[in-house]
């Protein structure tokens, strides 16, 4: 049963991950030809919902970024709680060796970041770009091995990617919250403890905790917090029991009817409203600016360092172990395509540079493509040198 679950998910992530690329792909065509007047347009395009005095008036693309998105940490919270409750992070002999994992990919490129843009305040904004794992991608490279890589090494990267996701989620509600607005903030803490009642009294149904995430995520959209945390917030009440007959608990139904939507729809249509990068008057020299090499470096060098040593260090002093099945060449490949950043990093660049300017935003796209594009091929190659062929 769980084993066929962990296939349907990296069915779903590896397809999700080729239609990414695609989508990317498109996006930076367009950007670069005729077209490129009508998809800034679209992006730009008002829209506005308005109950009464409530209004929220946003261009598409941040009802993109601050709406479909956290349909996605909606997905994302769900995975976690369900990893806690039975998965991967339920067991703690497990879960250590991922974790320092995580945590040594997240702080050694925001040094590398940091150490390239020191003395840019703006340009220091964007620490947090380089910290982040895309798991579609990442995947959906890991399964052109196909049988040859070992399922220790997807779960590993796997739940390497969903501690990655939570650190991610902790990073944006620290560090990216703007001018905060306490009424709206009052009307989210009563969302959560409706939330709270609903789970603590244990309605099944769905209906009562979306409406009331709804309201928590408008609620949260106007506080300052960013509106994505609503969705895993959201996702932690939902109740993991099953309702009647039902031979899935709500919330494995929910993650099976949310996972299609996301992955073939929400994180695609956010690579093309965000991977728009325009190459006019970039050369080679552009890399070289401080932001899109810090970003490069970072996602490369600091994520595949950042992983691989302080997994090392952990397995030498007998607290962790390989996964089963697995040598240190492919840990030190998957360490590599950790390095793709890709939508998750896009996200981050999104909030930091918001409000810096066009060059910035650039600037970061250009890092987060060269920095996600590297550690996709080179990753891809060594795995295909030390994953062995099995048998017949």
């Amino acid at each position: 049963m769980i084993l066929n679950k962990l296939k349907e998910f990296l069915r779903l992530e590896i397809a999700g991950g080729m239609l990414l690329i695609i989508f990317a792909l498109l996006a930076m065509i367009v950007q670069n030809t005729f077209l490129n007047i009508h998809y800034n347009a679209l992006l730009e395009t008002p829209i506005a919902v308005q109950i009464g005095e409530f209004k929220i008036a946003k261009p598409l693309l941040l009802w993109i970024n601050d709406g479909l998105m956290a349909v996605f940490f909606f997905l994302i919270g769900l995975e976690v709680k369900r990893e806690i409750l039975v998965g991967e992070l339920s067991e703690p002999s497990r879960i250590v060796l991922p974790v320092i994992a995580a945590i040594g990919g997240m702080v050694i490129p925001a040094i590398f970041f940091a150490v390239t843009n020191w003395g840019d305040v703006v340009a220091l904004r964007g620490w947090a770009i380089p910290t982040a794992t895309d798991i579609a991608f990442a995947l959906g490279v890991l399964s052109l091995l196909g049988s040859r890589a070992p399922q220790a090494l997807k779960l590993f990267l796997m739940t390497l990617a969903i501690i990655d996701d939570l650190g991610a989620i902790v990073v944006i509600a620290i560090f990216y919250t703007i001018d905060l607005s306490f009424l709206s903030l009052q009307i989210a803490a009563v969302a959560i403890f409706l939330l709270f009642l609903l789970n603590k009294t244990k309605v099944l149904s769905l209906a009562p905790y979306l409406l009331v995430g709804l309201v928590l995520w408008a609620a949260v959209l106007k506080s300052g917090v960013h509106a994505t945390l609503a969705g895993v917030v959201t996702a932690l009440f939902i109740p993991f029991k099953k309702e009647g007959n039902d031979s899935q608990t709500q919330l494995d139904k929910l993650m099976h009817n949310l996972h299609p939507t996301v992955a073939y729809g929400i994180l695609p249509l956010f690579a093309f409203a965000n991977s728009g990068v325009s190459f006019q008057g970039l050369s080679f020299s552009s890399i070289l600016d401080p932001i899109p090499l810090g970003i490069i470096m970072g996602l490369f060098l600091g994520k595949q360092l950042g992983v691989f040593v302080f997994s090392w260090i952990t397995i030498r002093l007998g607290v962790s172990k390989l996964p089963n099945g697995t040598n240190w060449m492919q840990l030190y490949g998957i360490s590599l395509l950790c390095g793709i950043g890709f939508t998750m990093s896009l996200f981050i660049g999104s909030l930091a540079f918001a409000q810096e300017g066009l060059n910035h935003a650039i600037n970061d796209k250009l890092g987060i493509l060269i920095g996600s594009l590297l550690s996709g091929v080179f990753g891809y190659i060594v795995l295909h040198f030390f994953c062995q062929s099995k048998k017949k």
